[in-house]
């Protein structure tokens, strides 16, 4: 029996979802997002649910010369399948790059074409690559022919509202052997402006055969549902709702959302878990935004001073005993909150 129109047909998130040979262990990702899913965010994500998780993005140029932040960025967290972003435009760089991360362990290659940022767009990778169909598929075809494992894309609906091309590139992906495609619900120019276009992703699923993994502004489980429904995709990628919450993808996909005194304990984790990666020096550097999130997330009415003086320390332990506090503090008000 078919649904009523007004009923949403629901994809099983909790369901896998094979991308060529490789496995998905339910139908949520985690997001590549530079800068925010490195190794022990990736950890935590993975260790509390998500399906698939995405390194930053990885630029071939410095991964072919053998930079230490590229190598940094390809390492595998320690599960499979161990899915590294590649950027770039030069077609024999990227497939270099690609035969590097196959050689250390990538089990899938993911072709950034969707970034907006100004950095990788000014040397006319990510997203501006909608802009050169025929040379972004000289990419695509260069990286697929240089690696045994599935190569996938992520792009957004095109450059700007006058050029929605991406139907056209996923279908011309897709033929070039590209085993599923991620698209972001935005143009370039709407940087992450506004809402993202659900509907619109449709289009790319009426186009082609391979898994269609759609993304942009899903922060709960309703949402999940029904950009799956309205977009006909598979699967669903998880981007900024995670930050301050590196379990919400496995919550999304059905696990138990954590309790508040777990929450406290997963934010302290996470902050220990960087500064083993990074070092202090670097670590406590890097960690700044994500205790910022927690703290915004679960503690919004910490004062101003005792805020700065957590995200300004150097010292990791003092760092992580006022961060402890502030966070036992926070969620106790936050629970209340949530029970009246």
């Amino acid at each position: 029996m078919c649904p009523k129109d007004n009923q949403l047909t629901q994809v099983d998130l909790a369901s896998s979802l094979a991308v060529g040979p490789q496995l998905l262990r339910n139908r949520v990702v985690l997001a590549p997002m530079s800068g925010v899913t490195d190794m022990p965010f990736r950890q935590l994500a993975w260790k509390f649910g998500a399906g698939l998780v995405v390194t930053e993005m990885v630029a071939s140029r410095e991964l072919v010369a053998n930079t230490a932040e590229s190598w940094s960025r390809l390492k595998g967290a320690g599960f499979r399948p161990h899915m590294v972003q590649l950027a770039g435009r030069d077609p024999s760089w990227m497939a270099q790059a690609a035969k590097i991360s196959r050689d250390n362990g990538a089990d899938i290659i993911d072709i950034n074409m969707g970034c907006p940022a100004k950095k990788v767009i000014g040397g006319y990778a990510g997203s501006a690559l909608m802009r050169e169909p025929d040379h972004a598929l000289r990419i695509i075809e260069a990286t697929v022919a240089a690696v045994d494992v599935p190569v996938t894309v992520k792009m957004r609906l095109g450059w700007d509202e006058n050029s929605i091309n991406a139907p056209m590139m996923a279908k011309r992906a897709q033929d070039a052997g590209v085993r599923m495609i991620t698209v972001h619900g935005r143009t370039r120019m709407q940087f992450y402006e506004g809402r993202a276009d659900w509907d619109a992703i449709k289009a790319v699923r009426e186009s082609i055969t391979i898994p269609l993994v759609a993304n942009g502004d899903v922060e709960t489980v309703d949402d999940a549902h029904e950009i799956l429904s309205r977009s006909g995709a598979d699967a669903v990628m998880i981007g900024r709702s995670s930050q301050g919450r590196p379990w919400h993808a496995g919550v999304i996909a059905g696990a138990a959302e954590p309790s508040g005194p777990e929450i406290a304990k997963i934010a302290v984790e996470h902050y220990r878990m960087m500064i083993d990666f990074y070092g202090e020096h670097v670590g406590v550097r890097h960690a700044r935004k994500h205790l910022a999130w927690y703290l915004e997330r679960f503690a919004p009415s910490l004062c101003a001073i005792e805020r700065s003086s957590i995200l300004t320390a150097k010292n990791a332990a003092e760092v992580t005993a006022r961060f402890s506090d502030a966070m036992d503090s926070g969620l106790k008000r936050f629970g209340t909150l949530e029970a009246a």
